[in-house]
């Protein structure tokens, strides 16, 4: 069994997953030693815990035309890893869906982490992602409009979701300016240039 392997046992074995193992829940994440990029977004949506394939929705299809990837290149763990901040469907909220636990990825994702050496490039999308990485002194649209100051390793974005169109109304320099350089950044690290 690989490091990897062995990982994925130990967090569906974890006496806090129980309640998603008897839901019959797998824990959605993708982890390769070959990744080049790191997605690090909030928790799977329901859509993806139940197809067990992450961002399995039309945020997923926004996320791919923003990165300008087709699917089958998004879907290579070899190019592509994806952590959440929980790796289970955390349920439905008031106004969406319930956040993250708190404690989840400072519990799994440091040995995770540890077995993809290949990492050049983490996007930080949406908020939960970037407070636990980038720190709780801004707000998501400081951070992600000072994008430049996290380059080259680090990009924070917000989250691809039809119901940010109002964000993205507002903050129209997402468009032009932080767009053009995720592309030109992923595809410096997966190959082929735009």
């Amino acid at each position: 069994m690989t490091d990897l392997a062995h990982i994925r046992a130990d967090i569906v074995a974890d006496p806090s997953n129980a309640w998603a193992a008897d839901a019959g829940y797998e824990p959605v994440y993708v982890a390769s030693p070959d990744a080049r990029c790191l997605i690090i977004g909030q928790a799977p949506g329901i859509k993806a815990q139940e197809s067990g394939i992450p961002w399995n929705d039309a945020s997923g299809q926004k996320f791919m035309e923003w990165l300008a990837v087709d699917e089958s290149t998004f879907r290579n763990p070899a190019m592509f890893a994806i952590l959440p901040m929980d790796f289970y469907y955390p349920g439905k909220g008031k106004t969406g869906d319930l956040p993250p636990r708190p404690d989840f990825a400072h519990t799994w994702h440091p040995r995770l982490l540890q077995q993809m050496p290949q990492v050049r490039l983490t996007l930080l999308v949406g908020d939960y992602a970037q407070r636990h990485y980038l720190g709780r002194d801004m707000s998501l649209t400081e951070r992600v409009r000072g994008f430049r100051d996290y380059l080259p390793a680090r990009l924070p974005l917000v989250h691809p979701s039809p119901l940010n169109f109002r964000w993205q109304a507002r903050n129209p320099w997402f468009t032009t300016e932080v767009l053009p350089v995720l592309r030109q950044r992923v595809h410096e690290e997966i190959g082929g240039g735009l």
